[in-house]
């Protein structure tokens, strides 16, 4: 590779930045200044906002729904395994039922700690 190949990568580069700071200044400019105060205010479907809008909410909710991924995504892994069943033998088997496993006992896990419980 030549030195000179390198000015288009060069030429690229500035010619990518100018349009990135070119699109900002533009944007810049044509912004509202002082915008109204109705459009900088939460948008709830018309309804006027009565106290906080900050809400907790329980652990429980995220740790379902990462279990719900972990044993959606062993289905991923399961699938292509049985319909190919025969032809791997024992030992593809007997990695499988570690695999299976492994995620029982987190589930077991999930569930001692009280995961599945609601309140």
């Amino acid at each position: 590779m030549v030195i000179q190949d390198y000015g288009f990568v060069g030429l690229f580069l500035v010619l990518g930045t100018a349009f990135v700071g070119s699109a900002l200044i533009v944007s810049w400019f044509l912004r509202p200044r002082d915008p109204n105060p109705a459009k900088t205010s939460t948008y709830e479907c018309g309804e006027i906002v009565k106290g906080s809008c900050r809400i907790q909410f329980n652990v429980s909710y995220y740790l379902v729904a990462l279990l719900f991924v972990i044993f959606d995504i062993e289905v991923l892994f399961l699938v292509p395994w049985i319909v190919v069943f025969r032809e791997l033998g024992m030992v593809s088997y007997i990695e499988m039922m570690i695999f299976i496993a492994i995620l029982v006992i987190g589930l077991i896990y999930a569930w001692k700690k009280g995961v599945f419980e609601w309140q």
